[in-house]
């Protein structure tokens, strides 16, 4: 495929254009299939963690060192670590490859395990390899070597190690693109983030956009992301479809008002010509039989005019209704729009703040802290033995141990703090005007809480614990700083036998 010769920045405007025609979803993965097409970059296939771990196990653990080998090579997988995988691999085949040099340097490897490494390579070959020439002609000349029955160990090994060093560059390769690309996106994002500062919906996605963007890249994530993106357009296509409706509605209502206006007036003249008539003719009255008549004539302009009068009140407070039902109607609708996008700031499984919730409350409690000198205290804890738990008991009880959290925590709360999840099973905890002291106190009184909050899972009662640190922002300080100084603190508390809460 050739490549474009274009500058970055014109290919992306290019990109972003394609989705647009094409009607895609502005998912990073929409835009980096658009932007490769473009640009003529391979477009790598997703971390094949599944076949690599079913192909693991049918690899052979002859002895103590390469049953641990294989173990660092599953701890890659499941860490989604190239440079990982192809160190502990290589590893891995330079011991196979010791111990059948030890025993006979003639004697051909066993076919399973041949067979694995076919599978293996087929599997890692389309990812790593890209349109880098030179390790694909690395790859096939081992499929070449594993073709060979029997096959030579010393020739396997110095294959492994040659393709092993060219797979390191050509993943280093793929990671650099992917990261360069989430950088261009995540600018072009926030480009247009600051070009519609007054469209708040549309700031709302653009949040979602950033959240979605920011490492590490899970499915799940991006989905969740999706499902509400989507649900934020669907409803602002609603309001401003409705906004039309009503802009034409009301037009239209304007137009028979001034039209119905026009007529009373005309109305309004007529009974006038008339009143003034019958007054001239009173004046030339000579006898009481003709007041009757002219008296009569009177009484019925005066009743035409107060029924046309009626109407013209039903009238107005008809299309006053009508003007006060289609206002509720687009309240209702900018509400519904208004919750739908700043459920992008929060997180999809607990419902507290995001990495960019947490972003924006945070400056907004250290400005209040410059202006009037309060004191801020931050909390960022860590759920004690939380991968054992999923181990055992598996995600989903996981997921439900973090609800559990956030919900307890959330009853310790004040309406002021603010709660956010950082990541995994951490959390962290803003409490203003909370000198460091008290915030210790806080959060020890939220740890006893949660001892005291049963737990349960897999029909028994779990103990959930966590180690916490606590800083107080200082006056020059970042909000940054001041989560590194608690992030260490926590680290302290874990060391010291967890479930505790140190001060930084």
């Amino acid at each position: 495929m050739k490549k474009d010769s274009r500058l970055p920045a014109e290919i992306a405007r290019e990109a972003l254009r394609v989705l647009a025609t094409r009607h895609l979803p502005p998912t990073p993965a929409n835009y980096q299939a658009c932007y490769n097409e473009i640009a003529g970059f391979h477009s790598a296939s997703s971390f094949p963690e599944g076949p690599l771990l079913q192909l693991l196990g049918r690899l052979p653990a002859a002895d103590a060192d390469a049953q641990r080998l294989l173990e660092s090579v599953r701890a890659s997988i499941q860490a989604r670590s190239w440079l990982s995988f192809e160190e502990s691999m290589l590893a891995y085949a330079l011991v196979l490859a010791r111990r059948g040099k030890e025993a006979a340097s003639d004697v051909g490897l066993p076919e399973p395990f041949v067979s694995s490494l076919r599978t293996l390579l087929d599997a890692v070959l389309p990812v790593v390899a890209g349109e880098d020439a030179g390790f694909r002609a690395e790859a096939e000349a081992l499929h070449g070597v594993l073709a060979h029955s029997p096959v030579e160990r010393l020739v396997l090994q110095d294959r492994l190690v040659r393709l092993a060093a060219m797979a390191s560059m050509a993943g280093e390769e793929q990671q650099e693109i992917k990261s360069a690309l989430l950088k261009l996106l995540h600018l072009v994002i926030e480009n247009i983030g600051h070009l519609s500062l007054d469209d708040q919906w549309l700031k709302g996605q653009v949040d979602g956009l950033l959240a979605a963007v920011e490492p590490p890249l899970t499915l799940r994530h991006l989905d969740e992301i999706e499902r509400r993106l989507r649900d934020v357009i669907d409803k602002q296509l609603r309001a401003k479809q409705r906004s039309v409706e009503a802009q034409s509605e009301l037009r239209q209502m304007l137009s028979f008002f001034i039209d119905y206006l026009a007529s009373v007036r005309v109305a309004s003249s007529g009974f006038q010509v008339r009143i003034e008539g019958s007054a001239q003719r009173l004046a030339q009255v000579e006898r009481i039989e003709e007041l009757a008549p002219l008296l009569a004539e009177v009484v019925e302009a005066t009743r035409r005019m107060a029924e046309e009068t009626a109407a013209s009140q039903r009238h107005l407070q008809s299309m006053q209704e009508k003007v006060l039902a289609t206002e509720a109607e687009l309240i209702q609708l900018h509400l519904e729009l208004d919750n739908a996008s700043n459920l992008a700031r929060h997180d999809p499984l607990t419902d507290a703040l995001n990495r960019k919730g947490l972003d924006e409350a945070l400056a907004r409690e250290i400005a209040v802290v410059r202006r009037y000198e309060t004191p801020l205290s931050i909390c960022l804890l860590d759920i004690d033995n939380f991968k054992l738990l999923n181990d055992q008991l598996g995600h989903a009880a996981g997921d439900q141990a973090l609800i559990h959290l956030v919900s307890v925590t959330r009853q310790c709360m004040r309406p002021s703090d603010t709660l956010a999840r950082y990541g995994g099973e951490e959390f962290v905890i803003l409490m203003p005007d909370t000198p460091l002291d008290k915030g210790v106190d806080v959060i020890t009184r939220l740890q006893r809480e949660l001892t005291k909050a049963i737990f349960m899972a897999d029909s028994a009662r779990r103990l959930i614990t966590f180690s916490a640190g606590v800083a107080q922002l200082t006056a020059e300080e970042s909000g940054e700083a001041a989560m590194v100084r608690a992030d260490r603190a926590m680290y302290l508390a874990k060391r010291a036998g967890k479930n505790r809460v140190f001060g930084a």
